[in-house]
């Protein structure tokens, strides 16, 4: 067990990217890539993600980029700034794209009021070709959402809601000042559907501080009874060095890394055991659900959402600190909003850093999304799909021997498979093919 604890100790990125955002920089420019975007082929849809960084209150576990606001001209402010970035961004692209997927993330979109949420999806609609079946996801708080919100929400086409529930139990809900009665959820919940956004996903959290196994069960129990499609269960990251928020959560109060993985593992047993299928690392969802069907016929992919059943090879992030996936390479926007307006203001798309992809990252990357999608990956067949030999990974194979001798991976010839009851430490597995990860291992949470 020593072994295992001092594995599930070690410092790794959760591989939303290949390579993650620690090796962006800012030789990739506004110039760089406005070519990106010109370059882009007109024949494939795009997905699309707005961020909204803006919350009520402030959750102390949080590791978005968010600012807390009193009152609404500063959102308001900033909706007029997006509605702007989406005419710089399709001015860039020279040609009418066609759009297969959006998503609203935050901080908090419903802090967004009815009429605003009106006016950015118009405006989405009227620069770009909104597929009839577009994959349309919005990440909701649940405390005060309204009527007037999610009828506009289903009036712009949202078709999918996430919902964030992270934790029931009262102790820990102070703990991270996250107060969230169980009522509040189950009338959003009940709004959603009412509404007719039925396709609903319920966010938790493990690793909080005064949770146990006995509270974290009831959590489960209670989100069960919600009856969502899907599950993302995401372990917290404590990193007060770069969210300073996070100091306010004591340290003694969060569960060590044994009982860590304890809570992955059980939210893993009961959900898998009330008939939902388990998805890469975190996610999980009823057997007819899209991503369900995706996962068993290995078509999952990974982004800065988590899993997703989005083919696009594009992804355009829009919104102040908005990472965006191109055949290029990644963007990242400013992020801080004062910066972000003094772009928009001044007619430039508002990017900070980036890093364009070598043959060798798009290599490596491929074997860390399936590994992060699927728990296996064939060294040979992805090596020989970019023309290289799996013989070069000796040191990477190497590396992954510890994990091989506590049972958390079996290998096979070429063919690396991360064992079920190990998805939650499968980004140990990816660190071995990570050729960055050596430099900036002290700027990540750790593996479980």
């Amino acid at each position: 067990m020593e072994l295992i604890s001092k594995l599930l100790s070690v410092p790794v990125p959760r591989y939303t990217s290949y390579p993650t955002a620690p090796n962006f920089h800012a030789g990739i420019n506004a110039t760089q890539y406005g070519e990106w975007l010109e370059c882009l082929p007109i024949d494939k849809p795009l997905s699309l993600y707005f961020h909204i960084p803006f919350c009520d209150t402030l959750c102390w576990f949080c590791g978005c980029h968010t600012t807390v606001v009193n009152g609404y001209a500063p959102v308001r402010e900033y909706r007029a700034l997006l509605l702007e970035e989406i005419g710089l961004v399709a001015a860039a692209l020279k040609k009418r794209q066609t759009v297969c997927h959006i998503h609203w993330g935050g901080g908090s979109p419903t802090i967004l009021t009815a009429d605003d949420i009106t006016r950015l999806s118009d405006q989405t609609r009227g620069y770009f070709d909104v597929l009839p079946d577009v994959d349309f996801a919005i990440e909701i708080d649940p405390r005060g959402l309204s009527d007037a919100s999610v009828n506009a929400f289903k009036a712009a086409g949202v078709t999918r809601a996430s919902l964030g529930l992270q934790d029931c139990d009262p102790v820990v809900q102070r703990a991270i000042n996250r107060v969230q009665s169980d009522e509040e959820t189950t009338y959003a919940v009940d709004l959603l559907r009412g509404a007719g956004i039925a396709s609903l996903n319920l966010d938790i959290v493990y690793g909080l501080p005064h949770q146990t196994l006995a509270s974290w069960e009831k959590t489960l129990r209670f989100a069960l009874r919600l009856n969502p499609d899907r599950f993302a269960v995401f372990g917290y990251a404590h990193v007060p060095l770069f969210k300073k928020h996070q100091a306010l959560i004591p340290k003694e109060a969060l569960p060590d890394v044994d009982l860590r993985f304890r809570l992955a593992e059980l939210a893993r047993q009961v959900l898998c055991g009330h008939g939902y299928v388990a998805v890469g690392l975190d996610h999980f969802a009823k057997p007819h659900d899209t991503l369900a069907r995706a996962a068993a016929n290995g078509t999952v992919s990974r982004n800065f959402q988590g899993y997703t059943t989005d083919s696009a090879s594009t992804l355009i992030g829009m919104g102040a600190s908005a990472i965006g996936s191109l055949p290029q390479g990644y963007i990242q926007n400013v992020t801080s909003v004062p910066t972000y307006r003094d772009a928009i203001i001044a007619g430039e798309l508002p990017v900070a850093r980036g890093v364009a992809l070598t043959d060798e990252d798009r290599m490596r990357r491929d074997i860390i999304e399936h590994l992060m999608c699927n728990l296996t990956v064939d060294l040979d067949a992805v090596a020989s799909q970019h023309c290289r030999s799996a013989q070069k990974f000796s040191k990477e194979i190497e590396a992954l021997m510890p994990l091989a001798q506590c049972g958390a991976v079996t290998m096979s010839g070429t063919v690396i498979t991360v064992t079920p009851s190990w998805r939650s430490a499968v980004r140990l597995a990816c660190a071995a093919f990570d050729q960055y990860l050596p430099q900036q291992q002290s700027l990540h949470s750790i593996a479980v």
